[in-house]
């Protein structure tokens, strides 16, 4: 994989991802940016959402279990000092369906945090994942809430 950065002045960069896709990188204005886009820790954060999210539809379609919407958010601590990694990650799936199973949710989330996404792998060096899900049924409006066990693998990916 290759990516590519162009300076554009100011805090800002101009990425190139292998798919071709462009994004504006900037810093907020009190650290010398523009705030033309997102912070390279805030990319980090989309990342882990969009990968986990993927693995997550990729298996609960796999075991034929519909849903209607699917949202994640992410909530970050920081270390205080530098280089001021992640130490602490909540990520919460939120779906709604039609008798969707709560097995079926925990095991695509289970499945993702432990062997599918490797964002999650890289930040799981550094911080505590949690991870938790709200389900509504859209049929009985019944809402359920649970933490999901996991037990990621802490090993070196290299």
């Amino acid at each position: 994989m290759h990516v590519f950065a162009t300076f554009l002045g100011g805090m800002a960069f101009e990425a190139v991802a292998p798919s071709g896709h462009r994004i504006v990188l900037d810093a907020d204005v009190s650290a010398g940016g523009k705030d033309l886009g997102p912070r390279p820790m805030e990319l980090v954060l989309l990342g882990l959402a969009g990968c986990t999210g993927m693995d997550v539809v990729s298996i609960l379609s796999k075991r034929r279990a519909p849903f209607s919407s699917y949202s994640i958010e992410v909530e970050a601590e920081r270390s205080a000092t530098h280089p001021r990694v992640f130490t602490a990650l909540v990520v919460h799936h939120q779906l709604t369906g039609p008798g969707l199973s709560p097995s079926d949710v925990e095991l695509a989330i289970r499945l993702s945090a432990t062997k599918y996404c490797s964002v999650s792998a890289m930040l799981n060096c550094t911080a505590e994942i949690v991870h938790k899900y709200t389900l509504r049924d859209e049929a009985t409006g019944e809402t359920v809430s649970r933490i999901v066990e996991v037990q990621p693998p802490r090993e070196s990916h290299g």
